[in-house]
């Protein structure tokens, strides 16, 4: 893989710790939410479940065609996605699993290890649970 190249891990990897607003992985730390998609990992500008839309998850659109699973870690929370989100990822036949920010975290890594054709958008949370 490699260093960083633009604020961009240029290729996926385990997330090794998350919590304190941010993320470990590849002997790095990220700090803020996470992206993790088979072109690179990169950060993210949603803070907050209620940041969730379309335009927020342009890059994961843009990668469609290499995924068929999609973690949303949602934070500490459990919200509903938006219907017209769900929709269009079920259009690029991406299935979406959300859930709070360390249980998607974990599945990430599960499913990267078998080698799935796995993505995540992770929201950065301050306690690891």
């Amino acid at each position: 893989m490699g260093a960083p190249e633009n604020g961009r891990y240029p290729g996926q990897v385990g997330i090794d710790a998350y919590g304190n607003g941010g993320f470990r992985f590849a002997d790095m730390s990220h700090k803020g939410s996470l992206l993790c998609l088979p072109e690179g990992m990169q950060g993210w500008s949603v803070s907050t479940a209620a940041e969730l839309t379309l335009e927020s998850l342009s890059p994961v659109l843009a990668q469609a065609a290499k995924l068929d699973v999609l973690l949303i870690g949602l934070g500490s929370d459990i919200v509903a996605i938006d219907p017209a989100i769900r929709q269009a990822l079920r259009d690029h036949n991406i299935i979406i699993e959300a859930t709070q920010t360390g249980g998607a975290v974990r599945t990430y890594n599960v499913l990267l290890a078998e080698e799935r054709a796995v993505g995540a958008a992770l929201i950065a949370v301050e306690k690891a649970r």
